[in-house]
């Protein structure tokens, strides 16, 4: 489904029963709501409805100028769910993801039951300008993200699970090779720009911060300290996965996600 608002197209999903308890999903940068084909079913078996979007320059959402902010984009989650009557829903994002579920917890507490922040950052890393910088003039001059999807795909996935999982590895390499420059470099730039760190003790409702073993960017010791700045924060980790442990790691994902969902409704 598509909403269209003043400057921008977002891209979204919505299904399961209409009483059912909404959880939102939100992707990482260079990816699309398909990246959380693993997790659909299970909670749709288990009575939510599910909902999720693409961000700006993604899947389906039609990019707008850049440079993007991490507040811009977790707005644009609070205009699907004002469109589709959605008072409250618990909220599950991943990398890029779980900065936008740091930013609507900060900014609209009152709309969320809960957040699951996964393989995510609390803030831009210290060299996030020039290193983000960098990327967006090679994409620039390449005009494509191709040249950017091995690598991705190496930070993102095991090599066992490429193995294991070919068809699906591919599925998910194309989608980050078709990302729009555009959208790409809109949400790098919110990456090389944020800081929710020293404010993240003023969120109070339950928050639980999840990433693989294996991850090279959101380490775990790094995402167990996100955790503890939360009030009501906890922590898992999920073993042999990288980046993308919802994917790597899915049936051990889907019960924890279960799991936590039941703790906090």
């Amino acid at each position: 489904m598509l909403l269209p608002l003043a400057d921008r197209t977002i891209s979204y999903d919505f299904i399961g029963p209409e009483n059912g308890q909404v959880v939102m999903f939100m992707h990482s940068l260079a990816a699309d709501m398909g990246l959380w084909a693993e997790q659909v079913p299970a909670l749709l078996a288990a009575g939510y409805r599910v909902l999720r979007t693409d961000l700006r320059g993604h899947g389906g959402s039609r990019a707008t100028e850049g440079p993007y902010t991490i507040d811009a984009l977790a707005d644009d989650v609070i205009a699907v769910t004002d469109a589709l009557g959605i008072e409250r829903f618990h909220f599950v994002g991943l990398s890029i993801g779980g900065a936008i579920g740091q930013s609507l917890a900060l900014r609209y507490l009152n709309r969320l039951c809960s957040a699951f922040l996964c393989d995510t950052q609390s803030e831009s890393f210290p060299n996030a300008a020039t290193h983000w910088g960098n990327r967006i003039e090679k994409l620039r001059q390449a005009g494509s993200v191709e040249g950017l999807a091995d690598d991705t795909m190496g930070r993102w996935l095991t090599a066992e699970y490429r193995e294991r999982n070919p068809l699906r590895w591919n599925q998910i390499r194309a989608t980050v090779a078709g990302c729009s420059v555009s959208g790409y470099i809109g949400c790098a730039q919110a990456l090389a720009n944020f800081n929710y760190t020293g404010r993240l003790n003023e969120v109070k409702l339950p928050v639980l911060v999840g990433c693989g073993s294996e991850d090279p960017s959101a380490s775990p010791e790094a995402s167990r300290k996100i955790a503890s700045l939360f009030v009501n924060g906890h922590f898992e980790e999920f073993a042999n996965a990288r980046h993308i442990p919802n994917v790597e790691q899915n049936e051990v994902f889907n019960q924890v996600l279960l799991d936590w969902l039941e703790k906090v409704r």
